[in-house]
């Protein structure tokens, strides 16, 4: 069995899988002070609670956004399950992605994990919606290198940085409103948040496939939020809720071929 973990902003996602079935899942809050020890006894629990074998694990793969988590996570890898752990931006690991940035090594793990998973599953060319701590749009071509993409804040930081910022303004729960115009101030701001995404996605799309000269790119949604976006954004043809943890076991799997060696 395969031990993924994503690390992001906001939470750690842990997933086993067996084969190529999700045998569980499980997500904490991000703590960069969370020790391997204390990441081990919960994982030991939760994998008990879901009749995974702990010794059942004979490999891991990390990708983290955050610096400060890779080493407990290492550390629970190589302590709690005897496995060394793939860490994906690590040289020594193989996308088999061109990256074409100017600076490839600042692209996040995770967003190079879902252009991988994407074109895999959908081909190209192709944009990646994810609905994270930052909304990101990631751009494949048909071979399936990364050419770039846009970063913009998140659905939920947008409502709390407004929160904070107007006194008057309270937090509120992200839904389609029952129409553009608000009746109250919940509404306006639901509306506010809601169909200004909406339409920011619909533009940005617009122009991106102006910018690459196509008439037609695949739109794959991921991300918590991604079903309630997808429901009013006619351009995303796909919505995959574990895409992430499929590009981590693709890369996990293709870096474990090329390191096999034939016997005899």
């Amino acid at each position: 069995m395969l031990l993924a973990i994503d690390a992001g902003n906001t939470n750690i996602v842990f997933a086993v899988f067996d084969g190529d079935t999700i045998k569980g899942q499980w997500r904490c809050s991000t703590t960069t002070e969370r020790t391997a020890d204390e990441l081990g006894v919960w994982l030991h629990h939760l994998f008990t609670l879901s009749g995974v074998p702990k010794d059942a694990i004979t490999g891991a793969i990390i990708a983290t956004v955050v610096p400060a988590a890779e080493f407990s996570l290492k550390t629970l890898c190589r302590r709690y399950f005897n496995v060394e752990p793939m860490v994906v931006g690590d040289p020594a690991v193989n996308l088999d992605m061109k990256i074409i940035m100017d600076r490839p090594s600042e692209v996040g793990a995770d967003r190079l994990v879902n252009a991988i998973a994407a074109h895999e599953l959908f081909g190209g060319p192709l944009v990646v919606l994810d609905f994270g701590t930052a909304t990101t749009f990631d751009v494949v071509d048909g071979n399936g290198d990364y050419l770039g993409g846009v970063i913009a804040p998140g659905v939920n930081l947008s409502i709390k940085a407004l929160h904070m910022a107007a006194a008057q303004l309270p937090m509120v729960a992200i839904e389609a409103p029952r129409s553009v115009v608000g009746k109250n101030t919940v509404e306006a701001m639901q509306s506010g948040v809601y169909w200004g995404y909406v339409s920011m996605i619909e533009g940005l799309l617009a122009r991106i496939r102006q910018q690459q000269n196509v008439d037609q790119m695949k739109v794959v949604a991921t991300g918590g939020l991604a079903p309630l976006f997808t429901k009013a954004v006619d351009e995303i043809e796909y919505l995959h809720g574990d895409l992430t943890m499929l590009g981590l076991l693709m890369i996990y799997r293709r870096n474990s071929q090329q390191t096999e060696r034939p016997t005899g």
